[in-house]
């Protein structure tokens, strides 16, 4: 009798020991943190204005060279910045930003979260050029960013800049090839929260030629989709539309072929020359095509035996002054919400077979809906009063891009999430550590 008592309690305990690892063994052993990482505006170089379109006055944001981790709210639709770069807890929405010189150009792109890497196909190294590389690091350590820059002309040596922590810095694009025409650049990050932007900005003496947001793509792929590209149709009178012109590049160590396929309310067809066309492996090429199609807008697809990395740029006439678009390759289209305040862009959804749902959200807190269908290519304006816009809904294989006018000049921007929410595994207790 005297052991009896222990016993009960050794017992007791064994059992609880089995119920508990019973009951680790069976729960869910992936938990995971579910947030929306910050995203980075561009800054606001000399000479320039910028405004950042916002869903929400309460919306929070940071100064990037703020040390402190203290945020305000926007309490403004669109919000003017004046110099620094921003950094925004979207939460979901991404905000989009438009900047422009006044007479000269105007362009925009997408806060974003930071990427592993972004090519830029566009802007030039000669003597027009005005254009900047600018490399932000949003993270509390210093960053290290590679730079690999194409021409015309060969492969460069890859550029190593050090950038430090909460702070940005600008490279002149005749910096990275100088003298070379037709640039290609490929931005890599080894370490830090980097983002990268790139304006190409024209101009001969004092004469402006234009400017535009070159928007980045994050890899080289065998096929791409520029999904809205302007063509601005003659007046009576004049003379017809200027030529758009390709720039692509394939970055690998093999010479390789293309073939650009337009996509048009005309209907889809290959232009005379862009057929199998071929170009040498790590050398940009460019070449000129004119479609005659009646649109507005229009589309190509790149289809390459090898990866490629592509963009169009198309000559524009704005307030009777010349201007001239980077349209660049975008992702296949996701459900995302994206902030236009301020802005009544023109969409162009490209793909075989287009069915999309889309939502705007108006200033005055109403819903609006629209289905938009088609083949090829289809096109949908954004209202006036809009101050989001939300893909509720895509079929596959179809991307999206922006179009924007406004009295200073034309621009592009790609239809991408880049408030997107991200899922950290959080490490889960077992009682099976202390009791293998």
């Amino acid at each position: 009798m005297k052991f009896k008592k222990p016993l009960l309690f050794l017992a007791a305990l064994v059992a609880s020991f089995l119920v508990a690892s019973a009951l680790t063994t069976v729960s869910n052993p992936n938990n995971y943190s579910e947030s929306y990482p910050a995203v980075v505006c561009p800054p606001t170089l000399n000479g320039l204005t910028s405004q950042i379109s916002i869903s929400s006055r309460k919306t929070q944001y940071q100064r990037l060279e703020n040390r402190s981790s203290k945020t305000l709210p926007f309490k403004a639709l669109r919000f003017p910045v004046s110099k620094d770069s921003l950094v925004i807890s979207a939460q979901g929405t991404t905000p989009l930003i438009w900047q422009s010189r006044t007479g000269s150009w105007a362009g925009g792109t997408m806060c974003s979260g930071p990427s592993a890497a972004a090519w830029f196909v566009g802007g030039t190294a000669n003597v027009t050029s005005r254009g900047r590389l600018i490399l932000i690091n949003s993270g509390l350590s210093d960053a290290i960013v590679d730079i690999q820059s194409y021409t015309e002309n060969a492969k460069q040596p890859i550029k190593s800049v050090n950038l430090k922590s909460k702070n940005y810095i600008q490279l002149s694009l005749d910096s990275l090839a100088p003298g070379d025409k037709a640039l290609a650049v490929q931005v890599i990050p080894r370490s830090g929260r980097v983002n990268a932007f790139m304006i190409d900005e024209q101009g001969a003496g004092l004469k402006a030629l234009g400017g535009d947001f070159v928007n980045s793509y994050p890899n080289a792929s065998k096929e791409l989709v520029i999904p809205a590209i302007p063509n601005q149709l003659p007046k009576k009178g004049e003379k017809a539309s200027g030529a758009h012109t390709l720039r692509i590049l394939t970055p690998g160590d093999v010479n390789t072929t293309f073939t650009l396929e337009v996509l048009s309310a005309d209907g889809k067809f290959i232009p005379v020359g862009m057929s199998s066309r071929s170009i040498d492996a790590g050398v940009v090429s460019e070449f000129s095509f004119e479609p005659k199609i009646s649109a507005s807008a229009f589309a190509v697809r790149i289809t390459s035996p090898e990866p490629i990395v592509a963009s169009v740029s198309s000559s524009v006439t704005i307030s009777r002054h010349k201007d001239f678009v980077w349209s660049t390759a975008t992702p296949p289209l996701t459900p995302m919400s994206v902030a236009v305040t301020g802005l009544s862009p023109l969409i162009a959804f490209a793909g075989e077979s287009i069915a999309v749902k889309v939502q705007a959200k108006l200033v005055n807190g109403k819903t609006v809906s629209a289905s938009v269908k088609g083949s090829d290519i289809a096109t949908w304006r954004v209202p006036a009063n809009a101050r989001s816009i939300t893909i509720v809904s895509s079929s596959k294989g179809v991307f999206a891009g922006a179009l924007i006018a406004s009295t200073n000049g034309y621009g592009f921007i790609p239809i991408v999430n880049g408030s997107a929410l991200t899922r950290v595994e959080v490490p889960n207790s077992n009682i099976r550590v202390l009791n293998p």
